[in-house]
């Protein structure tokens, strides 16, 4: 494991899964910058954290695993799978009580140690099926 992927795998065990939301500090800069933004999610590294917030809320059973990685240069390239019991209002969607797994990939930049830019690409149509709320395609 390299030195920026390591920046990624911190981060991932010690804010997403162990729920330390106010250690991103550590793993971003402050104006870091979010590609691919959730919905209403604000700028820099407090936008980060409060999207985090929202999603240890609805799920607070969340565990992420990372599938496989890759780097070059300064990014790094991470496949995921997250699980968690949908136990809260998350994207609208009131608390189901389902169990979920959805996967993804998320490209960072690390520059000095920390995420400068990250881009996240997740099935949130897959998670929004197994909420309950969409039917899956060709339904």
């Amino acid at each position: 494991m390299d030195e920026i992927s390591g920046v990624v795998r911190g981060f991932i065990d010690e804010v997403l899964n162990q729920g330390r939301i106010d250690a991103t500090d550590r793993f971003f800069w402050e104006d870091m910058v979010e590609q691919v933004p959730f919905p209403g999610q604000g700028p820099g590294v407090e936008g980060l954290k409060e999207v985090l917030r929202g999603m240890r809320a609805a799920f607070p059973d969340m565990h992420w695993r990372i599938e496989e990685q890759l780097s070059d240069a300064d990014r790094v390239l991470t496949r995921f799978e997250w699980t968690g019991t949908h136990n809260g209002e998350f994207l609208g969607v009131p608390a189901t009580g389902r169990a979920v797994r959805v996967w993804g990939m998320v490209i960072d930049r690390v520059q000095e140690g920390r995420i400068k830019e990250s881009r996240i690409i997740m099935d949130t149509l897959g998670l929004m099926v197994q909420l309950g709320v969409a039917e899956p395609p060709g339904q």
